[in-house]
């Protein structure tokens, strides 16, 4: 038996426990899917090495969690993550796994594996996770959750927040050792309710620093958010700056520094039962090197709240990608011809459903 199959076998008793579980026990899921037709394309030609193309119904994640509070200091959490990761196969990941400790408001305690202070945060401001990962996310730049000590808490009475975590920088889906970590932290501050300002960063070895493995150099990353959630409107602009955020870079003296570039952009409106949202997102992921490489995204759609934990939306997405290729959640956009750009577009109903 497997890894993968253990895992599932414990989350299928675990589901039967819950029904059953004492007061303190809570068990929940959520699942992202779709049913579209894709194309990617070199060149104007389709292309050959992604097997994605065509038409499918695909469940991009699969999220079930088991919550228990101990007493009103202690607490633990269970989450897996079930994703279609490599070559069309599904896994299943450890995303979640920490004991907690809510010492006040101000100060809340994880170890394990837990949610990073960015990406978690910046989905909630943007409201359409299922749809499309953020920015940094979009184009793998860090992770949602990674293995380590988490901090974080609110302050003046919920006008600002704040999250820190020392983690091994792999993300969650390898806990490998790392004999130095990678630190992230968030700082935001809500002048009013509806207004949020904040500003994060990272910085490590990407989890590189092993035994046999020499990292001469940091990678960090930086980001910034601006935006509105207030009523039936959501706007919002972030933006980041990546340096040396590349393996390749970290483990050698000798290869050229580089950073990344990019900014996001996205507005929707709720009318109830139906919304309307669009996205824009522009990166230059070797702006140093390949300062002609770059990348443009697009997605409109319009979001119907089926009942309340199901969301179906009709939406269409567009990128291309100049000069090179950007590996990206979607897959690698661009093209392998020196100068030619390569197109991505997809286009059905995506849908969430929460329990």
């Amino acid at each position: 038996m497997t890894i993968r199959h253990v895992v599932a076998s414990a989350l299928a008793l675990a589901a039967l426990a819950a029904r059953a579980a004492e007061p303190g026990t809570t068990f929940s899921g959520k699942a992202f899917v779709d049913f579209t037709y894709r194309e990617n394309k070199d060149n104007g030609t389709s292309a050959a090495a992604d097997k994605s193309n065509g038409t499918s119904f695909d469940i991009k994640r699969f999220y079930l969690t088991l919550d228990h509070t101990f007493d009103e200091v202690w607490a633990a959490r269970f989450r897996t993550d079930v994703g279609n990761e490599t070559n069309g196969k599904y896994d299943v990941f450890v995303k979640n796994a920490y004991l907690q400790a809510t010492v006040a408001p101000e100060l809340v305690l994880r170890a394990g594996s837990a949610d990073l202070p960015w990406f978690p945060f910046l989905e909630d401001l943007y409201g359409y996770r299922f749809v499309e990962n953020v920015l940094d996310d979009r184009v793998k730049l860090g992770a949602s959750a990674d293995w380590g000590l988490h901090a974080g808490g609110k302050l003046a009475e919920g006008m600002a927040s704040y999250a820190f975590s020392v983690v091994n920088g792999r993300g969650y889906s390898d806990p490998t050792r790392t004999r130095a970590p990678t630190v992230e932290g968030r700082v935001a501050v809500n002048p009013v309710k509806e207004l949020t300002v904040a500003v994060a960063g990272q910085a490590g070895t990407l989890g590189q620093d092993v035994v046999g493995t020499k990292t001469p150099r940091n990678a960090t990353r930086y980001d910034a958010v601006v935006a509105w959630v207030g009523g039936p409107l959501r706007l919002g602009v972030s933006g980041l700056l990546a340096q040396n955020y590349d393996k390749a870079i970290v483990t050698s003296s000798t290869a050229k520094t580089d950073k990344s570039l990019g900014v996001s952009a996205w507005a929707s409106y709720n009318f109830d039962p139906v919304a309307i949202f669009g996205r824009y997102d522009y990166f230059q992921p070797k702006k140093d090197t390949t300062p002609k490489l770059k990348d443009s995204y697009f997605n409109v759609g319009l979001d119907y709240k089926a009942a309340k934990p199901v969301d179906l939306a009709l939406v269409f997405k567009y990128e291309q990608v100049q000069s090179g290729t950007v590996s990206t959640s979607n897959g690698t956009v661009g093209s392998a011809v020196a100068g030619k750009n390569g197109t991505y577009q997809e286009i059905g109903v995506w849908g969430q459903y929460v329990f």
